[in-house]
């Protein structure tokens, strides 16, 4: 299967540049797995479509303030850092630009201490794909109270506007730090509205998924088969587990709230003990695309993605590819808003 099978044309119109005002505010495309039929709603709406008995799954990872901009210590020319993946102690995966500029022992400072001195330095210790560079973090005191004060939130490329508020880049259920992107699908719940789904019997589960390095690479082969993911550190816990099979065993859904949620149910699908949904955590690089049978994820809640994306191969995994390309393009012609920022879709 081709990779442009997946491209289609977006007016840079559509590209939401900031959050809504009201989080629940956004409209929502619904679409039939069954049928491929497209209805439009207002994402209040989902509530409705929800039932007693269904599982609600959310992905509680905090986006770190993972993009540092600093200086050459040595030129003093601009240099930028995206913090992707911690890998042991003060070593940290990350994507670097100019990349072409920082080569194997280059040291870049940030921030200053009042003194003329930096208050973190990082020092490159090998080099990678397309930019990734592994660094060595020098500092005093607490790596993430620095963090939080030198660090900027990483939106994606395609938002140019300046995001005022830090925790509008966050789901208001956000718990453990490790992200270098938001799970999106997930900036539409308020905890009021959360509350709403449990008071008509919709439970709540939660899983970990910290976004990486995936998150930011466009794809560089022609057929999808040949793509590999990059890995994911994701958890779910016990008490997760238990509700996902009672769930199972009643007969309601379980409805994924983005694909970081999705590819984490069905990585744990990959791990079932006797028919069981077991407790698990660890490394996924699991590449979801049609032809998949998903094992857990009955319905989907999820944003509008980019062409040619990982992610909208995996929303075609769950309804076809031509039912949501038809969808994408009844979305366009009715000018909804894309990508992280954007409005909902609701595919059941």
């Amino acid at each position: 299967m081709n990779v442009d099978d997946f491209d289609f044309e977006l007016p840079e119109a559509l590209i939401a540049q900031t959050p809504l005002a009201d989080r629940t505010a956004s409209r929502l495309l619904t679409l039939s797995r069954q049928t491929g039929a497209v209805e439009h709603h207002r994402f209040t709406e989902l509530a409705s479509m929800l039932h007693k008995g269904d599982t609600l799954v959310l992905n509680d990872t905090r986006v770190l303030p993972a993009r540092l901009v600093g200086v050459k210590a040595d030129t003093g020319a601009r240099a930028e850092l995206l913090l992707l993946k911690q890998l042991n102690g003060d070593r940290w995966e990350t994507l670097a630009k100019p990349g072409k500029r920082l080569k194997v022992g280059a040291e870049i400072a940030f921030g200053d201490d009042g003194e003329g001195r930096p208050l973190l330095t990082a020092t490159v210790v090998s080099e990678g794909e397309m930019g990734g560079r592994e660094v060595e973090f020098h500092y005093t005191g607490i790596f993430q109270e620095l963090l939080d004060r030198l660090g900027d939130m990483p939106l994606p490329p395609y938002i140019k506007e300046r995001l005022d508020d830090r925790e509008r880049y966050q789901t208001v259920y956000a718990k453990h730090e490790g992200s270098a992107a938001a799970p999106t699908a997930g900036l539409h719940f308020t905890q009021d509205f959360l509350e709403q789904l449990r008071r008509k019997g919709v439970d709540i589960a939660y899983v970990t998924l910290h976004v990486g390095l995936g998150t930011f690479r466009p794809m560089s082969v022609e057929r999808i088969e040949e793509h590999t993911m990059h890995s994911e550190y994701y958890e779910m816990n016990e008490q997760t587990a238990a509700l996902l099979q009672a769930t199972r065993e009643r007969g309601g859904r379980i409805v994924a709230v983005g694909t970081t949620s999705a590819r984490t149910l069905e990585t744990a699908a990959s791990r079932l003990l006797n028919g069981q949904v077991q407790a698990c955590s660890g490394w996924t690089d699991i590449f979801i695309y049609p032809g998949y049978e998903f094992k857990l994820v009955d319905a989907l809640l999820t944003n509008f993605h980019l062409p040619k994306s990982t992610l909208v191969m995996l929303v075609s995994a769950l309804t076809g590819r031509t039912a949501v390309m038809n969808a994408y393009q009844e979305a366009i012609e009715k000018e909804y808003r894309f990508f992280s920022f954007g409005d909902a879709m609701f595919i059941y």
